[in-house]
C-alpha cells in the first residue's frame, strides 16, 4: 500500500505546491494538501496547526515546511502521526523525495587531520591551547607544533605537555633534529619529518615518524626507509610530499600514486598547504579537489596549515571534504548531491521559480507588505500596489514608495543587496534570511529553519502607534 502524506502549507504557496506535486507523478505515495491559514508558510506555529488542523488520521507522515520551528515530537503526540520538515523550497521537494531513505551519512571519515600551529615559538602556552581547541572544533585529530628555524623553542617541552594533558594528539614538525628529540621526549605522538639518514633519532620513542625522502622528490629514499621501518616492526607513516603549482605539482602527484602501488597497506600523509595556501584561489574547491584523490589513493593523513587569510577555513573545509569524499566512495557514486558546505559561492539551483511564476504569485497579492524573489531575470519586489523587476535594486527603490519610512526603507535595502549578490553570484535567495556561504561562514544561530519575529518595518510601525 503507497505511503499517504499530509502536506500542511500557506494559502499563497498552495498553488505552487499542487504543481510541484503534479510534476512528479507517478509517486510512490498518495497526498493531501491543506492550507493552514497563514498567508506564507514560513510563519506556521504548532498552535496554529491544532486550530486549524482538527485531526491526521488516515496519514502516515505529516510533511511541514522547511522553516517551520515548531516542535515536531510534540505535534507528532498529538496527532499520532509523525511530522517532518520538508524542503525549504517546494520546488526542492522532487530532490527531496527522490533521496528519501538514501540520505548519506557524513559522520564517518577515514581520514586523520594534522592541523598545524606555524608559529608555536613565538606563542605562548595559553596561546597554544587556544589555537587547539579551535582547530579542534574545526575537525583536526593531531595538534601539530610547527617549529621554525632559527628561532628559539625554550618552551617546547611545556607545550607538548601541556597539549598532551588537555587531551590533545600532537605532533612536532621541524627541520631541527634535537627540537624532534626533545618533543618526541615530552610526549608527541608523531614526529615530522624524518628521512632514511635521521630515522634512527625517533629510537627510543614511542613518537610514530613521518616519513619523508631526502632529496624531497627522491622517491627511492623514501622506499628504502619505509622498507627499514617494515623489517624492524616500527609504525610509520610515509609523505612523498605535495609540491606547488609548477614547482613538480604533477610529479608530485605521480610519486603519491607509485608510492601507493607501491606499498599497498602502508600508512600514507599528504600536506595539503602547498596548493591551498601558494594558490589564489578559493580554498573549498582546491580541498574537495585534492581530498578527492585522497580518497582514490586510500591516503589516511592530511596535514593542513591555515595561515593565509584566504586559508582560513581550510581545517574545517578539509573536514566536511574528507567526509563527503567517504560518504561517496562508500556508496559508489559521484561526490554531487551528498552537502552543500563546500559549494560557498553558487547554487546548483539558485533560482527555483521561474519569472511567470512569480508575476503569478505577485498578481495574488492583496496586502501591502513587500514580497523579494529572485529569478534569472533579476530582482523581484511586489506588493499589492505593484511588482516590479530589474538587476539594479537603485533602478527599483523609486518605485517602492518609502521614502519617509527609514526602517522600511533600509530593510528593503538590506534584502535588495542580498537578493543582487544572489542574482549576480548565482546564489538561493529567501528573505529574511542570510545568504548561505556553505562552511565559508559559521552557520547563524536558529538557522534556515528558526521561526522568523517580525520584520523592522512592523517594529518600526508598532511603535510609531505606541507614541501616538
Amino acid at each position: 500500500m503507497p505511503e499517504r502524506v499530509l502536506f500542511l502549507t500557506g494559502s499563497l504557496a498552495e498553488g505552487r505546491l499542487g504543481k510541484v506535486l503534479e510534476a512528479m507523478a507517478p509517486t510512490d505515495f498518495t497526498y493531501r494538501t491543506h492550507p493552514v491559514g497563514v498567508k506564507v508558510a514560513a510563519l506556521m506555529t504548532a498552535a496554529l496547526i491544532k486550530r486549524r488542523l482538527p485531526e491526521a488520521a488516515g496519514f502516515d507522515r505529516v510533511l511541514v515546511p522547511g522553516r517551520f520551528q515548531g516542535d515536531l515530537e510534540a505535534l507528532g503526540a498529538h496527532y499520532r502521526v509523525p511530522f517532518e520538515r520538508g524542503p525549504d523550497d517546494i520546488k526542492d521537494l522532487p530532490e527531496f523525495f527522490g533521496r528519501e531513505g538514501v540520505k548519506p551519512d557524513l559522520s564517518r571519515h577515514d581520514v586523520r587531520i594534522f592541523a598545524e600551529i606555524v608559529d608555536a615559538p613565538k606563542m605562548d602556552i595559553d596561546a597554544i591551547l587556544d589555537q587547539a581547541r579551535r582547530y579542534a572544533a574545526d575537525g583536526a585529530d593531531v595538534i601539530d607544533i610547527g617549529c621554525l628555524p632559527d628561532v628559539a623553542f625554550p618552551h617546547l617541552e611545556e607545550a607538548v605537555q601541556a597539549l598532551v594533558a588537555a587531551g590533545f594528539t600532537v605532533s612536532v614538525d621541524s627541520a631541527d633534529g634535537e627540537e624532534l628529540v626533545r618533543g618526541g621526549r615530552a610526549g608527541a605522538g608523531y614526529l615530522f619529518s624524518l628521512n632514511e639518514k635521521t630515522l634512527g633519532l625517533a629510537d627510543g620513542m614511542d613518537a610514530v615518524p613521518i616519513l619523508v625522502p631526502t632529496p624531497h622528490d627522491d622517491l627511492d629514499s623514501l622506499c628504502r626507509a619505509v622498507e627499514k621501518c617494515t623489517a624492524g616492526g616500527r609504525p610509520f607513516i610515509a609523505d612523498p610530499i605535495l609540491d606547488p603549482i609548477h614547482h613538480g605539482f604533477t610529479e608530485s602527484l605521480v610519486r603519491y600514486h607509485a608510492l601507493r602501488r607501491r606499498f599497498p597497506d602502508i600508512e600514507i600523509l599528504m600536506g595539503i598547504a602547498n596548493l591551498t595556501e601558494l594558490t589564489d584561489a578559493d580554498t573549498t574547491g582546491i580541498t574537495a579537489l585534492i581530498m578527492g584523490v585522497i580518497s582514490e589513493l586510500r591516503i589516511e593523513n592530511v596535514l593542513v596549515v591555515q595561515v593565509s587569510p584566504h586559508a582560513r577555513r581550510a581545517v574545517k573545509e578539509a573536514d566536511l571534504a574528507r567526509r563527503i569524499m567517504y560518504a561517496a566512495r562508500q556508496a559508489g557514486s559521484l561526490p554531487s548531491g551528498l552537502h552543500p558546505g563546500l559549494m560557498c559561492l553558487r547554487d546548483r539551483r539558485p533560482f527555483p521559480n521561474t519569472p511567470e511564476e512569480i508575476a503569478e504569485m505577485a498578481a495574488r497579492i492583496k496586502d501591502p507588505s513587500f514580497r523579494i524573489e529572485v529569478s534569472e531575470a533579476g530582482i523581484h519586489v511586489y506588493n499589492r500596489a505593484g511588482y516590479h523587476v530589474d538587476v539594479d535594486p537603485f533602478a527599483l527603490f523609486p518605485h517602492l514608495g518609502v521614502e519617509e519610512d527609514g526602517a522600511h526603507g533600509f530593510y528593503l535595502g538590506v534584502e535588495m543587496a542580498r537578493a543582487e549578490i544572489a542574482w549576480q553570484l548565482g546564489k538561493r535567495y529567501v528573505q529574511d534570511e542570510p545568504l548561505g556561504w556553505g562552511c565559508a561562514v559559521d552557520a547563524g544561530a536558529g538557522g534556515g529553519s528558526a521561526f522568523k519575529g517580525e520584520g523592522s518595518t512592523l517594529e518600526a510601525r508598532r511603535r510609531k502607534r505606541k507614541r501616538k
